[in-house]
């Protein structure tokens, strides 16, 4: 306390003014930075192991992220050639025939029934050409999506029919037969 005394009225007020600065680092500072309280090896403890956390955690996004994009490949993969995909794919081409794609003038719908029958057509070839040597699954199904495709496309033939009778004819310029076209399904 005498020492404290001794000083001047101007030595205390400093002293006062630095003790204030430094419980203000100490209060507010330290427990942010956390750096007034560690030595010098504690500080460097504390950088190694964060500087380990932190590229575990990097190793273990950029595994996770690996995991991801194969699995994504994987559902992007082509499924195995075989038959039910060689029908699958007929059939949807016979259906874009059928009207299954609207015009670029979204009005109607593109029908090419020439190329429909075509490909129904070689859906029946593929039917007698593979008689007895497919599953009996696969042959009832080939013979129901040709049964449905040939369905369908009466119906389309007969919509294209009764619309060119009422003189909708189609309303781009083909190279096609007449029986190919644009129904407009607003005509009806």
């Amino acid at each position: 306390m005498q020492n404290i005394a001794a000083l001047g009225s101007d030595s205390l007020e400093v002293l006062y003014v630095e003790l204030q600065v430094y419980c203000t680092i100490t209060t507010f500072l330290a427990p942010i930075f956390g750096v007034l309280s560690m030595t010098k090896e504690e500080a460097k403890i504390q950088i190694d192991s964060d500087w380990k956390a932190e590229a575990q955690a990097e190793k273990e996004k950029l595994v996770e992220a690996e995991q991801k994009a194969e699995a994504k490949a994987e559902e992007r993969k082509l499924p195995e050639a075989d038959f039910k995909g060689l029908m699958g794919i007929l059939a949807s081409q016979a259906l874009l025939g059928l009207g299954m794609q609207q015009d670029p003038s979204g009005k109607g719908v593109m029908v090419d029934l020439e190329g429909a029958k075509y490909t129904i057509d070689l859906l029946a070839m593929l039917e007698e050409k593979t008689a007895g040597n497919i599953s009996e699954e696969e042959a009832t199904e080939l013979k129901q999506l040709i049964q449905e495709l040939q369905a369908r496309f009466v119906q389309i033939a007969q919509l294209v029919a009764a619309q060119m009778q009422q003189g909708g004819a189609p309303e781009a310029p083909q190279a096609e037969a007449s029986s190919s076209g644009i129904i407009d399904p607003s005509s009806h």
